[in-house]
């Protein structure tokens, strides 16, 4: 169509341009002999229509398409001055479907860096199905389908929605009541101004309380000797804890969760912005 259309506008110039050394009046009987033609083609024509191509139609529109209703309606065509407007109108259309139509098909492709996210999620918490990180991103800050997640697990061949079969978290926080332990720290201030930071720790089945300690500065050697201490006062005390839930925060080293893990405590942390895993504690303080 492209190249008819071309040849046809090149023909049409060439045409124009034999007509310029021509009179007024030469131009004129020009005319008269081509309406008279056009005449004689309807009458052989009869009731038939005339059958024209998508690129006649193109040059046609934009030839005519700028004179009023009025005057085409005086011009002598084979076709009537609505159809004229509607082919012009078909041709802006089909300009607006090709400039709108998008560069790559589809929605753009998940960033990569989202996609290594989504794969760390699952395998460090191999019981999240697709919607349990759809979640964790949301808290995150992320804004990403569901259905996006799963297609990222699935092309890994990664199951989107694996067994239930095991254990949720209020269920271990049932079963395991009488061997859990929380903590966090608790931020206060006094009568003269000064911020104090309260470590504390809460029994589960108890709901006994614990203060480890207070200070202004929370340091590394500070919260290891609080843990030592911990582990002091259970040993006494004859408990037997199994677990510690704490949340992410900055002041627990790592030494502290190795002093744990020496005595036999295993530290689980909580997930991101998700103080309900640890709202007991939360609770308290």
């Amino acid at each position: 169509m492209l190249l008819r259309l071309a040849y046809l506008t090149v023909t049409n110039v060439l045409a124009a341009l034999r007509l310029l050394p021509l009179s007024d009046r030469e131009k004129d009987v020009e005319i008269l002999a081509l309406c008279h033609q056009l005449a004689v083609l309807e009458r052989q024509l009869g009731e038939g229509r005339v059958r024209f191509a998508p690129a006649d139609r193109a040059f046609l529109a934009a030839l005519l398409a700028p004179l009023s209703r009025g005057v085409l309606r005086r011009l002598r065509l084979l076709v009537r001055p609505d159809t004229v407007l509607r082919w012009h109108r078909d041709l802006m259309k089909q300009r607006h479907a090709r400039a709108c139509r998008p560069k790559r098909p589809g929605r753009p492709p998940t960033v990569r860096s989202i996609r290594v996210l989504i794969l760390r999620l699952v395998r460090e918490n191999p019981s999240w199905g697709y919607r349990r990180v759809h979640g964790e991103l949301a808290a995150l800050g992320i804004k990403i389908s569901a259905s996006t997640v799963w297609e990222v697990l699935k092309a890994e061949g990664i199951d989107p929605a694996p067994d239930r079969s095991t254990t949720t978290w209020a269920d271990f926080l049932r079963s395991q009541a009488g061997a859990l332990l929380a903590c966090d720290f608790i931020e206060t201030v006094t009568l003269t101004g000064q911020r104090q930071y309260i470590l504390a720790v809460i029994e589960h089945a108890s709901r006994r309380v614990r203060v480890l300690g207070a200070t202004a500065h929370p340091t590394a050697h500070w919260v290891g000797q609080a843990a030592r201490n911990l582990v002091m006062d259970l040993e006494d005390a004859g408990a037997a804890v199994s677990y510690l839930i704490r949340d992410r925060d900055a002041k627990f080293p790592a030494v502290f969760d190795q002093i744990l893990g020496d005595a036999g405590i295993k530290v689980v942390l909580s997930g991101i912005r998700m103080p309900r895993m640890n709202s007991i504690m939360e609770r308290w303080a």
